[in-house]
């Protein structure tokens, strides 16, 4: 039996809940791998969640909330995005009917878009797949970039899609040898 997955916009009264769910979990590859639920009220009130330029969504399957997707940068013409998944619920599947369901919603809600970027921490094994089979193409690697709260730095690397690759089902790769004649 196919699971029903949805994606609910979240608006201000679901505040408590996005607080329980930002400071009950742990996230091993974000900025911090714990949020402090005073951290996480912090966020909702600078509205970090909503607005013109922010739109976030639960994801829910079979009636439970298992995620949360951030977009960011709405009014530019290359938003990003932040993925959660609940820890019992990772290595599902869902990261990648996720970020299929937020690039088809971006190109789809928002028509001036060109492109879909994310990025994620170097050893983050599961999401650079996850990218990959979503049509993704890495176009960055930022050495010692991503500072853990442990104080190690790890590297990071960005990914995104074209909206002329998505409408096509195609991957244009980056010419990774540009720097060729400017003298480098």
């Amino acid at each position: 039996m196919d699971t029903e997955i949805t994606y609910e916009l979240f608006g201000p009264a679901h505040a408590d809940e996005l607080v329980a769910f930002l400071s009950g979990d742990t996230w091993p590859f974000h900025g911090r791998d714990t949020v402090e639920p005073d951290e996480a009220r912090r966020w909702i009130d600078e509205g970090r969640f909503g607005g013109d330029d922010n739109r976030s969504f639960w994801i829910t399957r079979d009636g439970e909330r298992v995620g949360f997707v951030r977009l960011m940068d709405l009014c530019d013409n290359a938003p990003l995005f932040d993925l959660r998944i609940r820890s019992g619920h990772r290595g599902s599947g869902l990261g990648a009917q996720s970020l299929t369901w937020l690039t088809r919603y971006v190109f789809t809600e928002f028509p001036l878009v060109r492109r879909v970027e994310g990025n994620t921490r170097h050893d983050n094994a599961a999401m650079r797949r996850t990218f990959r089979r979503c049509g993704y193409v890495q176009e960055a690697h930022y050495r010692e970039a991503w500072p853990a709260a442990d104080g190690t730095v790890h590297d990071s690397v960005g990914y995104a899609i074209l909206r002329r690759d998505w409408e096509s089902g195609t991957t244009t790769v980056p010419d990774w040898d540009d720097a060729r004649g400017t003298g480098r």
